[in-house]
């Protein structure tokens, strides 16, 4: 009895059903509409909108808090007015002050 020959390693990815199995991983990994390339990306947009929704949820709830008081407190409303907006009262005069390093160059 002879041993049979021992086959070289790559007579077995010259099969051709491991070459039209290889060649179709790679398709579907890189070439594919749905490859493996693209899903990453998604899926990394979708952690991205995920966080972003969470930011904004967390501004909706402390601006629907201001609301809230503003809409109980009159005095809120018109300090509001005040600081944000530079409103002022009739015979009153707003003296804004800046520091240095915020003013811009003109």
């Amino acid at each position: 009895m002879s041993m049979p020959e021992k086959k070289k390693w790559w007579t077995y990815f010259l099969n051709k059903y491991m070459i039209v199995g290889i060649a179709f991983v790679v398709w579907m990994v890189f070439f594919d509409q749905n490859s493996y390339l693209l899903h990453r990306s998604l899926d990394h947009d979708i952690i991205e909108l995920k966080e972003e929704r969470k930011f904004f949820k967390g501004e909706i709830e402390e601006e629907s808090e201001k609301l809230e008081k503003m809409d109980k407190n009159p005095e809120e409303f018109e300090r509001l007015a005040r600081e944000k907006y530079l409103m002022k009262r009739e015979n009153e005069d707003i003296f804004v002050i800046q520091k240095l390093d915020t003013v811009e160059d003109e």
